[in-house]
């Protein structure tokens, strides 16, 4: 398949995604759909401008749907094993072990930049949701509220 076909399917899916999140999200009650309507929105934004940049400039040349397959059964992997882990150690630690396992298995060796990058992500997290959403996310099983 070529990489303008690739992108313009990708764009459009993730379009069409987006918008739809968008649109359940507007049938929430009260205040509580607007976060996941603007995440819809801008999702369904940056794959229109992924399609759109495909049709306009996209490449014919063939390209590989998957040119590293153990990376990413890897990283599909780790990502499961993150979701097992959210129940019983909370969002904010299975989060930051994700941020600094998975670029670990992937090969990146850069451990000071990796542990800032983590700590910086899920400070933006815990401001977005504790502080301005108001909607703390799962704490460990061992913490009580």
């Amino acid at each position: 398949m070529t990489e303008r076909r690739q992108d313009i399917i990708l764009g459009g899916v993730f379009a069409a995604t987006g918008l739809s999140a968008a649109y359940i999200a507007a049938g929430y009650r009260g205040a509580s759909g607007i976060y996941p309507m603007s995440l819809g929105y801008v999702i369904a934004i940056l794959g229109a401008i992924v399609a759109i940049k495909a049709m306009l400039r996209g490449s014919s040349e063939p390209r590989e749907i998957i040119r590293k397959a153990p990376q990413a059964l890897l990283t599909v992997g780790i990502g499961a094993i993150y979701l097992a882990l959210v129940p019983i150690l909370g969002f904010y630690i299975a989060s930051a072990l994700l941020v600094l396992t998975l670029p670990a298995a992937l090969g990146f060796r850069r451990l000071l930049f990796t542990f800032v990058t983590a700590a910086i992500f899920v400070g933006i997290v815990w401001v977005i949701f504790s502080v301005i959403l108001e909607k703390p996310l799962p704490m460990p099983v061992w913490i009580s509220y």
